[in-house]
């Protein structure tokens, strides 16, 4: 999926999480964008889909990463870090003219 966020740190998680989430499909990357939900939304992003609602997505996020192989904690802060990173990104380019 190519979208105007692919440009952006994190922008590839961001883009398949909208698309799952409005596909209705709860994965690592909608469970994502719904933690972001909030300032995603200040920053004028459009989220339609009751995913981007769900009640704790950190802690959906958490399970899902449980079920993986790996270290879900790990795995977690990096994609939080990924998520701040993008939502910083973003803020700078709605603050460029």
């Amino acid at each position: 999926m190519t979208s105007t966020f692919d440009h952006l740190p994190g922008g590839d998680l961001i883009s398949q999480g909208i698309s799952d989430g409005e596909a209705g499909k709860i994965t690592v990357e909608s469970c994502l964008v719904a933690i972001g939900a909030p300032r995603l939304l200040r920053s004028g992003l459009t989220l339609e889909g009751h995913v981007f609602s769900m009640h704790e997505p950190q802690q959906r996020l958490y399970q899902l990463l449980r079920q993986t192989s790996g270290d879900a904690y790990a795995r977690y802060n990096a994609l939080i870090r990924r998520l701040i990173s993008f939502q910083h990104a973003l803020d700078r380019r709605s603050a460029c003219p």
